[in-house]
Order: structure tokens, then sequence, then C-alpha cells
């Protein structure tokens, strides 16, 4: 009974694993990438996938192993009491600190790519104010004068328009509590933080509509704060504006 037992503790990382490789090929992947900086972060997520996934496999067949060898059925000894090895102990503290430091330096221009380089700092205007609010994304674009916080400025909710092909800027806000301004597809995923004016950056590779969702548990509506992305040509970009605008000032 004890390496039944012991089959079916195997059974199920076979499965998981089983599941890992078949779910890339049928659609469960990552969501289709359209942007300019995403090739990093998916290269990241599979190169960091890989490697726990060949020490999870190793570490279940030692278990396994273990189990099948000890199995108390054909091994009634009494249980022996060893004080390990130091050494066995120095290489399992090292190997894994040497793997994260070599994770931490090969990860590092990604990171500075998405989260330290800012356009902004360089002279890059604001393209759109992002504020999470409970339950919805309000949005607020620089008008004709290219400034935020001037008479001209187009207010709108929940539908984030960009133009294709173009760095773009956000000043992401938050009117309350915490928020995720997630963008699956860019592979963005930022905190709203209450208090903060946080700058996201990225460039979008197609035109199409994506999702605008809130990543983080906000309160008990979070489940509808979704939104929309609308990438187009900077032709139909600015007509959108324009529009805006028009509507806008006719209800003044």
């Amino acid at each position: 009974m004890g390496r039944f037992w012991s089959l079916l503790f195997l059974s199920v990382p076979i499965f998981g694993v089983g599941v890992f490789v078949w779910a890339p090929s049928h659609g469960y992947g990552l969501p289709k990438d359209v942007s300019a900086h995403g090739h990093q972060i998916d290269h990241l997520w599979n190169f960091i996938l890989i490697l726990t996934g060949l020490v999870f496999v190793a570490t279940e067949v030692v278990l396994f192993w273990f189990l099948w060898r000890y199995d108390a059925a054909r091994h009634a000894d009494p249980v022996k009491y060893t004080h390990g090895s130091h050494n066995l102990e120095v290489i399992w503290t090292i190997l894994p600190a040497a793997t994260l430091l070599f994770i931490a330096i090969y990860q590092m221009n990604a990171w500075a790519d998405v989260k330290i380089r800012n356009p902004g700092a360089e002279g890059m205007p604001i393209t759109v104010e992002v504020t999470g609010r409970q339950f919805e994304w309000r949005l607020r674009y620089p008008g004709k004068d290219g400034k935020l916080g001037t008479p001209d400025d187009i207010y709108h909710v929940n539908d984030l328009h960009i133009p294709v092909n173009e760095e773009i800027l956000v000043a992401l806000k938050s009117a309350d509590v915490l928020h995720d301004f997630f963008l699956p597809e860019l592979r963005i995923k930022q905190d709203a933080v209450p208090g903060m004016q946080i700058p996201v950056w990225f460039k979008a590779t197609e035109t199409g509509w994506y999702d605008l969702v809130c990543a983080e548990l906000c309160g008990w509506g979070h489940y509808k704060m979704k939104g929309r992305l609308t990438v187009e040509s900077r032709k139909d970009y600015d007509k959108w504006l324009d529009d805006m605008y028009a509507a806008q000032e006719a209800t003044k």
C-alpha cells in the first residue's frame, strides 16, 4: 500500500508539468505581446519558469525515491537520526544564493528599460494622466496646448486611446485606495499608489483593442474595474482627440 501512495504522490508533479507543457500550444499561455519591450519580459518569464521547473522536478524525483525506497511496510527498522552534513548545508545554501544573484543581474536591462529609463526625465511630455478610482479609470489628455492642468484638457473614462509605434508616457495616480494599472498584452503592470504620481511608459506595436484592468483587490467593485485600450494610427488618434474635444466643448 505504501508504494501505491508513492506512485500517487509522483502522479501530481507529472500531471502539473504535463499541463505546463501542453497549455502554451493550446492557447493557454501568455497573452499576445504587442509591445516593444514585451519580448524581454517574456524571455525572463520563460527562463525563470524553466529554471524553477527543473528544480521542482529534481526535488519531486528525490522525494519519490525516498518514499519508494524506504516504505515502512518493507523497512520496519527503527529510525536513525544523524546530524547531517555541514558541507551539504553550505552547498545548498550557496547554490540558491548564487542562482538568485545571477537572475538579479540577468534581468537588470529589462528592469531598467521598463522601470528606470524614464523618457519624462528627458523632456518627453505626458501623453495621458490615468487615475484609478473605485471603480473606474479616469483619463485626462492634454488639449491643443499640449499641457495638462489647463482649461482645454480632455476627460474620458475607461477607454484609453494611444497612437501605435510611439512612446507613451502615462502619469499614474490613485484617487482613493491602492489600484494596479495592468495592460496584459503590453506587459505593463504598475501599482497606483494614493498620494503619488508614478510614470509608466511603453510603446504599442500593433493596432487593436486590448484589456485595461485593475490587478489589485481594491474593494467590493474590483471585479468591474475594467476598461479598454485602443491602439490606433496617429491620424485616427488625432481625430479621436478632436472629436472628444468638440463633444466636451459642446456641453459647456
